[in-house]
């Protein structure tokens, strides 16, 4: 049933790169006028988006499923055109790229640090802080290049989270229900820290989009409960019955 799961994800993943293809890029030519406080926030999200997934896909071929590993490997492909697209999106704002930024390179320490479970975890805050952060600025950003691009990448974030639950669930699936439950309450604890310190580094922007830093926390804490639900008891959603939205 998982390895079902797997291949399908497969499918769904390939049939959107072919889609992607299909469509082709934003019109860049168009330009983007991006206030300061959105330029500096949109290159610390750059630098996230940026990584080579190389720990990832390492312990993904480890994990002995082949089918999963290729998930894997299209999954991070998608986070690699984010990075693309948002460094194309400042570009057309007048602005660079960042080399790193502080915030990136503690968030790889800690999920390099143990296996695929720990890594797929601390991912999984990144990809809820995401979901807030892309959808803010899809609906608040008031430039039509910067809104495409948002509004892109917060569909693929959509499909992402619950693949990364099916893995999960499947890791947790191993654990006494007690334990299940403890450590998808310690991950709701660490994402609202993680919310809370997004909304603080991204205030300025987040006011730029007409959101306020207590907003951006609540609305991550409380898209947080059906994926803890979801990886710690089920059901997961394959891409047939995958939401429209999170």
């Amino acid at each position: 049933m998982i390895k079902n799961g797997y291949a399908a994800w497969v499918d769904e993943f390939e049939a959107e790169r072919e889609r992607r293809a299909a469509l082709g890029d934003p019109d860049w030519r168009r330009g983007a006028q991006l206030p300061p406080e959105l330029v500096r926030s949109i290159q610390k999200f750059q630098v996230g988006e940026d990584g080579d997934g190389s720990a990832l896909l390492g312990k993904a071929d480890r994990a002995g499923d082949p089918v999963y590993a290729e998930a894997a490997r299209l999954f991070v492909a998608e986070e690699r055109n984010h990075a693309r697209m948002l460094a194309l999106l400042l570009e057309a704002g007048g602005a660079g790229t960042l080399d790193g930024h502080w915030s990136d390179a503690v968030f790889v320490r800690v999920r390099r640090l143990l296996g695929l479970r720990v890594e797929l975890l601390v991912l999984m805050i990144a990809e809820v802080v995401a979901l807030a952060y892309y959808r803010a600025l899809r609906d608040g950003a008031g430039d039509q290049l910067a809104s495409e691009v948002a509004g892109r990448i917060l569909a693929d974030e959509r499909r992402h989270v619950p693949f990364h639950c099916l893995r999960l669930n499947e890791g947790l699936s191993r654990l006494p229900r007690p334990a299940r439950r403890a450590v998808t309450a310690g991950w709701r604890g660490l994402l609202s820290c993680a919310g809370l310190l997004v909304a603080v580094d991204h205030g300025p922007a987040l006011r730029t989009v007409g959101v306020s830093r207590r907003a951006f926390v609540a609305e991550v804490s409380r898209t947080s409960a059906p994926m803890a639900s979801a990886m710690a008891d089920g059901p997961v959603a394959v891409p047939a019955t995958v939401p429209a939205a999170v």
